[in-house]
């Protein structure tokens, strides 16, 4: 045990001395600082679940051999272990020793917290004369305020201004990674460095505004930037990731003033470029971007105009009234108002929609779009169609009532009901409309009598298409036998 003992010391010394001699040799090379003043060129590829790809092109000059590169302002928001650094011209020309990420920025705090355990110099000032006074303190802590060792007395607080010798090296103002490099011979490279960083975010924004018949819509498509990744990119090269990516391991934004730009704007508005991308859709922007820090912004995605659209006013049952007596089961019922259009090039879009909520306008008399409803749509292929649910409607309702009522079997083995409703549509418009009563069906169902024809739409939902007349009504009646 004793032998097990020493050699276990004798590991942690040399381990200690290893890490002693790697500080000590990192302490000697000279750093050589790279701004965004050597950055070339940026490009930020954005994904939809808060996560980008930065590749950020510099040109350096480094010195033959080893040497130290601060690549500041990148993102605070890096994941470094997604960090790779390469020569642009020569992979092989640039080696990459070791790297560290240094997020702990410069403040007034943080710089005290450093220099726990060393000397500082205390500055205070005379009331009346104004004469300076230097005295040298030891920071013995700094959690929750300073502690200060000052000759022979311990003082608490801040007694007078602390001027620090400098500042600490892994104390930056800046996100900064710290790459150690080697190479062959001294001179100028392009280099790359790329890396995922959080902070950085998108969402999909629609604007559609509805003809006066309803009958087509002018469409316009916005992609909303949000940059919380703790860094500035000028002049980006732009592409957003529409899919739902597998990581190992989106929002309300301010909106005012948003969709009256957005309308405005639509037929003006650039389209970006789309492109397939493994299973995703990968839209490129045609042209440079800055994204700065802590900003919101607003770029077009795509514009469309006199698409197609179908207006549907639907009531919707439940299949509990097929089960028991219910009797009166609804007065006033309101229909939900839908719009549907379908994502072809033939109704002038036919580009892949990423997810996102799509807001509807119309105008009234007086020429003033007004908002009438939005709803959110998931990503949506060419030649898919787009359902959006804006409302209820106000002069479009019906009342529901059961009228018969039959248990001709019941039993452990099955149940069988017979059951009769009335199903009174009511229009209050000036124009006639066309309601559709979905009605979802119990177990096994047979429709035994109506009075307008039905259409089986799935195994368990039985849907009627009834005419109502301007400012009158239609009834609905049918019979209906369910075994469960």
């Amino acid at each position: 045990m004793k032998k097990c003992m020493r050699c276990s010391g004798l590991a942690a010394l040399l381990a200690a001395a290893v890490v002693m001699g790697a500080t000590s040799v990192w302490a000697q090379l000279a750093e050589r600082r790279s701004t965004l003043q050597d950055q070339q060129q940026v490009a930020v590829t954005i994904y939809n679940s808060n996560l980008a790809l930065v590749k950020d092109q510099r040109r350096v000059t480094l010195p033959e051999g080893e040497s130290l590169l601060a690549l500041r302002e990148v993102a605070a928001g890096m994941k470094p272990e997604t960090a790779l650094l390469r020569s642009l011209k020569n992979a092989a020309d640039v080696r990459v020793v070791e790297q560290s990420f240094d997020f702990d920025l410069l403040t007034p705090g943080k710089l005290l917290e450093k220099y726990v355990g060393r000397t500082v110099q205390v500055v205070r000032v005379h009331p009346q004369t104004g004469a300076e006074t230097f005295e040298s303190a030891q920071v013995l802590a700094a959690n929750g305020g300073v502690v200060l060792r000052m000759g022979d007395r311990i003082e608490t607080g801040i007694p007078g201004r602390l001027v620090y010798p400098d500042v600490p090296a892994n104390l930056r103002d800046r996100p900064t990674l710290v790459v150690q490099v080697a190479t062959g011979r001294a001179g100028v490279r392009d280099l790359e460095l790329s890396y995922l960083t959080s902070g950085l975010s998108w969402q999909a924004d629609y604007v559609a505004e509805l003809d006066a018949q309803d009958a087509h819509l002018d469409l316009s498509g916005w992609v909303t930037l949000n940059n919380q990744s703790g860094a500035t990119y000028e002049r980006a090269r732009l592409q957003l990731v529409a899919g739902d990516v597998h990581r190992v391991g989106r929002e309300d934004l301010n909106m005012r003033g948003f969709e009256e730009r957005a309308m405005k704007a639509m037929a003006a508005a650039p389209a970006m470029a789309e492109e397939s991308l493994l299973d995703y859709h990968l839209y490129t922007l045609d042209r440079p971007t800055t994204i700065r820090e802590n900003q919101v912004k607003q770029v077009a995605l795509l514009s469309g105009s006199g698409v197609p659209v179908n207006k549907e006013y639907l009531l919707r049952g439940s299949d509990y009234y097929y089960q028991g007596r219910h009797a009166e089961l609804g007065k006033k019922l309101k229909a939900a108002v839908f719009l549907e259009f379908t994502n072809s090039d033939k109704a002038g879009l036919g580009v892949p929609l990423p997810k996102g909520i799509l807001r509807v306008y119309k105008k009234d008399r007086a020429g003033n779009a007004q908002f009438v409803g939005e709803d959110r749509i998931d990503h949506t292929p060419k030649n898919e169609k787009v359902r959006l649910r804006l409302g209820d409607a106000f002069d479009v309702t019906a009342d529901r009532t059961q009228t018969d009522y039959k248990k001709i079997a019941g039993g452990p083995q099955e149940t069988v009901i017979e059951t009769a409703y009335r199903l009174e549509l009511k229009n209050a418009k000036t124009q006639p409309v066309t309601v559709k009563v979905e009605e979802p069906m119990p177990g096994d169902w047979q429709i035994l009598a109506q009075s307008h024809p039905h259409l089986k739409q799935d195994a368990h939902t039985a849907a009627w298409q009834i005419a109502v007349p301007a400012e009158g009504r239609t009834v609905l009646t049918y019979r209906v036998r369910v075994r469960y």
